[in-house]
């Protein structure tokens, strides 16, 4: 999952990316609404979590500009103003949530990845091929009942694979949607992240690696 998080509280900011980040989300953060309007019309995400009292552009106009444009990300308001009148502004501007602030990290995650399944085509809850089960709810991955021990990144590479349902996922794909901004598009983290999990699911591999493609399960 890729989220946008845009907040001007930098220690806010980082908090709640750090949050995301050991949930397996690959978060991106920016501090004013321009530079929200910027990368989002180059980076495809699927939730962006806007406070709308930003200086410079307002959080308002960042909102009403996002529900214009032919994206499929969802867009989560936070605000100091949690009246049922300020909700029902926010709606309308095309909010598809609101979270008043102060808010608990643990609703902050639920209601993100709420949203994120309303973003992308249904999938059911619990991602099953052959003896290989992922609940990304649960956090928990097994094969043949055995849980897995993987690492956040492992478990967002599996999870990425496993709802493609059979389709070639390219390194590439796989590098804009389950890292972030700060990832080297020309390392082989995504090749290095493969041959780590490859092991951890142990036999018969589930994972194939088709030249010239990417990779599928």
């Amino acid at each position: 999952m890729r989220v946008l998080v845009v907040e001007d509280h930098a220690e806010l900011a980082h908090s709640v990316a750090r949050v995301l980040r050991r949930e397996g989300m690959a978060v991106d953060v920016v501090y004013d609404g321009s530079d929200a309007l910027e990368r989002t019309t180059v980076v495809d995400y699927d939730v962006v979590v806007l406070d709308r009292d930003l200086p410079g552009v307002h959080g308002d106009q960042v909102c009403s500009a996002l529900a214009t444009q032919p994206m499929h990300a969802r867009v989560l308001m936070l605000t100091a103003s949690g009246t049922i009148a300020h909700r029902v502004e926010g709606f309308s501007l095309g909010a598809d949530d609101y979270l008043p602030k102060p808010f608990a990290y643990a609703e902050l995650v639920a209601r993100i990845r709420a949203l994120a399944r309303r973003s992308q085509p249904a999938l059911p809850p619990v991602l099953v091929q052959g003896d290989l089960r992922l609940d990304p709810a649960q956090r928990i991955a097994s094969r043949a009942g055995v849980r897995l021990a993987l690492t956040p990144k492992e478990f967002a590479v599996l999870e990425y694979l496993l709802a493609a349902q059979g389709r070639v996922v390219s390194a590439e794909e796989l590098l804009e949607r389950v890292w972030d901004e700060a990832a080297d598009p020309f390392t082989t983290t995504v090749k290095a992240t493969i041959n780590r999990l490859r092991p951890k699911l142990g036999d018969p591999p589930v994972i194939e690696t088709v030249p010239r493609g990417g990779y599928r399960i």
